[in-house]
């Protein structure tokens, strides 16, 4: 045989057949949303009540941290556990065994209840992305729920642990980029995060007390799309849907979807902050996760947002005055007070994320997700209308992102 010919054979040999592409939207749409929090509830009278009985701290310093709960905009927060539990300090094993048991269930909730919402089969899902950064668990939480809940066994799985509260919205990111380089997909998130388990009692630190203020247990789940029959199938959300349902009078729409709006992604963008690793995260400890935050970093953001979004928004052939919402992860109070005086936008603005903080507090990498669920419920856009959604987390990094309503 031949040189030419045994190239020939051997090209043969190795051809490789190719599935075609599936036909897909022009830009993947975010078909449905769901959240799940926890039964127990803290207030703030509550923080205020066990502050001083938990932490060992002086009578000065103890005045000061009533006057931060005062101005930390939290009402009410959740958890998986009662308050008089949660404060108890457990063993790094425990707490770790709870973070599993309690992750797998709220995880579940919140994607059982997005999936319905979306119409869709777990069967239906190309890519799960699991989002946690409060407790630590091999093989990750898409793994346990691909045996509950029937997805298929080659459902991609992309696990998120270490990116804090930005990682929900990197998540609706890499779920755009996965979705354009296989298009006519459907990609699954879940969020959950449980930052009562890393409480720690005996530290004193500034960033841990304002973090037993801040943070609470949830989570969330959020259905992306490219699919054209998906995206057709999905029924509305927010004002669309609860306009139908009133129409019928009995609480229920007749006809999910019809005429609803739903945003779809644009385009994603990272930002890392330039020597910035102290700004947020955790240190292990035998007793657990200890967090680290930098007080600065209120100050930090918002001396860098205003320039930071305009060149984002330059790059993509837009203007501050061309967004219409503004889908921002609050951090805290004064985080997001920093944001608005530095866009010159007004509280009215931003009213979905100090509702958020309000009600659930600080959630993590679920809290964009739990305020773009509020937007989608109670302050649809109109088609046409761009948003801009912002998360900052350890890195330090900031994620942006564009959604467009249909």
């Amino acid at each position: 045989m031949s040189i030419e010919n045994a190239s020939a054979v051997a090209s043969q040999s190795a051809a490789v057949k190719l599935q075609p592409p599936r036909a897909a939207t022009p830009h993947p749409v975010i078909l449905a949303t769901a959240t799940a929090v926890p039964e127990h509830l803290i207030t703030r009278d509550d923080v205020k009540y066990y502050m001083g009985r938990v932490f060992d701290i002086p009578e000065r310093k103890l005045e000061a941290m009533m006057s931060i709960v005062d101005n930390a905009q939290v009402l009410k927060r959740h958890s998986i556990f009662p308050i008089t539990y949660t404060v108890e300090p457990r063993a790094l094993q425990k707490t770790n065994n709870e973070y599993i048991e309690h992750a797998i269930k709220l995880g579940r909730e919140a994607a059982e209840k997005c999936l319905e919402r979306a119409h869709l089969r777990a069967d239906e899902i190309d890519l799960i992305i699991t989002v946690s950064c409060t407790g630590f668990m091999i093989p990750s939480l898409d793994a346990h729920l691909i045996n509950m809940m029937g997805f298929r066994s080659d459902v991609r799985r992309m696990p998120f642990t270490e990116l804090g509260c930005a990682a929900g919205a990197m998540a609706l990111g890499r779920a755009t980029d996965y979705l354009k380089a296989y298009p006519g997909g459907n990609a699954l998130i879940i969020a959950v995060e449980l930052p009562s388990l890393t409480f720690q009692r005996k530290d004193i630190s500034q960033a841990n007390l304002i973090s037993s203020i801040l943070f609470g247990d949830g989570a969330a789940a959020v259905v992306v799309s490219n699919n054209p029959k998906a995206v057709d199938a999905a029924p509305g959300s927010g004002s669309t849907a609860n306009a139908a349902s009133h129409a019928n009078g009995n609480g229920s729409s007749s006809a999910p979807g019809v005429g609803a709006h739903k945003p779809q992604i644009l385009v994603s963008e990272t930002y890392t902050f330039p020597d910035s690793l102290g700004a947020m995260g955790f240190d292990l400890r035998d007793a657990g996760f200890h967090i680290l935050l930098d007080k600065n970093v209120p100050d930090m953001i918002g001396a860098k947002i205003k320039p930071l979004i305009d060149d984002f928004l330059s790059r993509h052939g837009l203007t501050q005055p061309d967004i219409k919402g503004w889908i921002l992860h609050p951090g805290g109070a004064r985080l997001l007070g920093n944001v608005e005086i530095a866009l010159g936008l007004t509280k009215c603005q931003t009213q979905p994320s100090w509702d958020v903080l309000a009600n659930v507090g600080n959630l993590s990498s679920a809290t964009i997700l739990f305020i773009l669920q509020e937007w989608l419920e109670k302050r649809p856009l109109n088609p046409g209308d761009i948003a801009l959604a912002a998360a900052f987390g350890p890195g330090f990094s900031a994620e942006f992102l564009l959604l467009q309503w249909t």
